[in-house]
């Protein structure tokens, strides 16, 4: 008995020796994986869809704007250009006129600063009323109380990457940290 009592619990000392040898992993290198980018709304915050409107009677005294900053892992070196296209999208009697997307503006990573308490370069993104109107060939009698404009961006990278609302994650286009929808909606109000 005292042999069986010995060899099992010699038999349990080996399993347990074993059974505690780990195997060394690599380190995973994270300057070597994918890099990306997102453009953080810094005002207003949150954005959402009825953030910002024009006025009908004063199409050029009334805009869009926000304080937007480009994110990338290297505090923003990866950054090229961010391109905004707009169309009109009309409703009621107006729904006819609505238009394609068209190139709005592509600001350049040069016009962005960077900003001394985050480190990442920012730039303040006006569009007044006039020139939404411009830029999908309207006047202010073509559009009404109700009608909108859409504009989607593009944030381009040095490294040929593209990132827009459709290939990012709900994560960063609706999450409270990242405010990154690459969408804007103009609403036009009276």
């Amino acid at each position: 008995m005292k042999y069986i009592h010995t060899f099992w619990v010699m038999l349990l000392v080996m399993a347990v020796a074993t059974s505690c040898k780990t195997e060394m992993i690599e380190r995973i290198d994270e300057f070597s994986l994918e890099q990306g980018g997102y453009m953080r709304t810094v005002t207003p915050f949150p954005v959402a869809a009825s953030t910002f409107s024009v006025s009908k009677a004063n199409m050029g005294g009334t805009r869009m704007q926000l304080v937007a900053e480009a994110v990338t892992p290297d505090m923003g070196a990866l950054f090229a250009s961010y391109d905004l296209s707009i169309r009109f999208v009309g409703v009621g009697a107006n729904a006819s006129k609505t238009t394609t997307y068209a190139p709005l503006r592509s600001i350049p990573a040069s016009a962005y600063a960077k900003d001394p308490t985050t480190g990442y370069p920012r730039a303040t993104i006006t569009v007044t009323g006039a020139e939404a109107l411009t830029a999908t060939k309207l006047t202010a009698a073509d559009v009404a109380a109700g009608d909108r404009f859409e504009i989607t961006a593009v944030m381009k990278l040095t490294n040929g990457k593209q990132f827009t609302a459709a290939n990012t994650g709900a994560n960063i286009t609706g999450g409270a940290f990242y405010s990154s929808p690459f969408f804007y909606r103009l609403n036009i109000v009276q």
